[in-house]
């Protein structure tokens, strides 16, 4: 017999069935600005399209069970043999298919292919970003294995096919492949020049044979891997594939799979190479040259990742308090709530402008912007991938307990938030990267300064800002000790200077005040209280 103790009201609806990128004004007019007018309608439609897909029940639905099923390793066979295999959920399969399908893999080549590529990965992140993982990494390896022509003939086409091929086989029967990297090792971590596994010439010209391990390998069920070794000239980048020529099996084999706090769709390992077969990736002793490439492609993949993070939390906090009611009216206005959602956007859109300004540079490709580069990427990914994680924590907590409980899905975002801060160099490598262009490439602060001069005398805060980060660049003594503080103003800087050139005006002049002029106090929703808050707060919201 059914019975009713109550009726349930004043509850969310779940936020979904809507179109994820043209919810995001700050992206639709981010792709808008860096997209030619030629090619807009084309590009729009694309990712519109990606963005029902993403905020599609069905979609979300896969997400969720990606992560509540994660990859389970296999080291052998019924019979005893050693296969070394990851099986995955198939919403895990069924998402990382559709997003090599939309392109993820593919900027390389295409007209905007990396503004268009970048949006769609921001939008992407949304849905489930464990799989941003082997999409980032595939994307990133071109760089890298065009410093060997003969290598990029052969893989560069299955990269970039937009077709998903999970079957391990031979390079030359799959339409489609995926690529990740190892890179660090257990003595040495970020510092790769400590790697001490070993790389043996055979007499196959190009051919070496690996031992060692990697203590952090993602994404191992790759058709290959871009890792280093200590070659006789010196660390050397070498591809390892899966499967050999002959269809016989590499010495690839998966010690264990990392019981990671987040991104627990996606398998980490750890590795171990035994008589590996490899081919070398550009010449000996210069494999921190050669990967180089990739390792800044995938750093500006995190700062995308944590963008996309941050934008659906910031939706998932705005859906809720325009919905739920407390004290005699909707929290969403509340002036105080008011306040911290408007806080909680600003930093979003922050992100996301200067994320999809750095994604325009790599389309341009001109010398200032591979220059602005340079330091603009090591900062972005210092300064936002710092910010994702408080600002998770804050949105989960505008939904109260509900925020708290795994329906909600904000205990899955704050678990991923810390994740791209640590990936590709935590915030110290980035810094010190930093301070090496600063002192090493001159040509790279310039173009920086050029970039941000761009909006001199459109805000005095910002204005000022410039002036005290060219007083505090001046002073080179215990530049290492602060090197933290001199990165936040530099992406800070950035940030404010994109924002005074595109946003809003009501968008810039709060960044501005609070971020720029310390109008702002530590924690979110401490913004000027004569500020538009309810502007800011309507911009974010996802559904009209």
């Amino acid at each position: 017999m059914a019975a009713s103790t109550h009726t349930v009201t004043n509850q969310a609806p779940p936020l979904v069935g809507y179109d994820v990128f043209t919810a995001d004004r700050a992206l639709a007019k981010a792709v808008e600005r860096h997209v030619d007018p030629g090619l807009l309608d084309e590009v729009r439609g694309e990712l519109s399209a990606l963005g029902r897909s993403a905020g599609s029940a069905q979609l979300q639905e896969w997400g969720a069970q990606a992560n509540e099923n994660p990859p389970r390793l296999r080291t052998h066979d019924r019979y005893g043999h050693r296969v070394d295999e990851v099986d995955f959920h198939p919403a895990w399969h069924r998402l990382l298919g559709k997003g090599v399908a939309a392109g993820l893999t593919a900027a390389w080549g295409r007209p905007a292919g990396h503004v268009r590529r970048a949006a769609g990965f921001l939008v992407w992140s949304q849905v489930e970003a464990g799989n941003g993982c082997p999409l980032s990494m595939t994307h990133a390896a071109v760089p890298a294995l065009r410093t060997d022509p003969e290598l990029a003939a052969e893989w560069e086409p299955r990269l970039t096919s937009m077709v998903y091929d999970r079957e391990l086989r031979p390079a030359h029967l799959k339409a489609g492949a995926l690529f990740g990297m190892g890179m660090t090792e257990k003595q040495g971590g970020s510092d790769v020049r400590a790697n001490t596994t070993s790389a043996r010439p055979l007499a196959e010209a190009g051919a070496y044979e690996l031992t060692g391990h990697k203590w952090f390998c993602s994404a191992p069920m790759s058709d290959a891997f871009l890792v280093l070794a200590q070659a006789p000239g010196g660390l050397t980048c070498f591809l390892v594939p899966r499967i050999l020529e002959d269809g016989s099996r590499n010495v690839f084999l998966v010690q264990r799979l990392k019981d990671k706090m987040g991104n627990r769709s996606n398998a980490s390992a750890e590795v171990e190479f035994a008589g590996t077969w490899a081919r070398r990736v550009g010449e000996e002793g210069r494999g921190v040259r050669t990967i180089i490439g990739m390792v800044a492609a995938t750093r500006l993949d995190c700062v995308l990742g944590s963008a996309g993070l941050m934008r659906q939390a910031v939706a998932q906090a705005v859906h809720h308090c325009t919905y739920r009611e407390a004290f005699g009216g909707r929290l969403v206005d509340k002036p105080l709530m008011r306040n911290v959602l408007a806080d909680l956007a600003l930093e979003s859109e922050a992100a996301t402008t200067l994320a999809l300004r750095l994604a325009a540079a790599y389309d341009d490709d001109g010398e200032q912007e591979r220059a602005l580069l340079r330091i603009a990427v090591p900062a972005a990914k210092y300064w936002v991938t710092k910010r994702c994680a408080p600002l998770a924590v804050e949105a989960a907590e505008c939904l109260g307990g509900n925020g708290y409980v795994e329906d909600s899905g904000m205990p899955r975002l704050v678990r991923e938030s810390p994740l791209n801060s640590i990936w590709e160099g935590a915030g110290n490598v980035q810094a010190l990267d930093v301070l090496r262009a600063l002192r090493r490439e001159p040509q790279a602060f310039d173009a920086y300064l050029r970039e941000v001069g761009r909006a001199r005398g459109a805000d005095h805060r910002l204005d000022a800002a410039i002036k005290n980060l060219l007083t505090e660049l001046a002073d080179l003594e215990g530049i290492e000790a602060r090197a933290r503080r001199l990165v936040e103003r530099l992406a800070l800087v950035l940030q404010g200077s994109l924002l005074v050139r595109y946003a809003p005006p009501e968008v810039a002049d709060a960044f501005c005040a609070a971020r720029l002029g310390g109008d702002g106090g530590a924690a979110f929703g401490t913004l000027p209280h004569t500020l538009p808050l309810a502007a800011l707060v309507e911009r974010a919201r996802p559904v009209s």
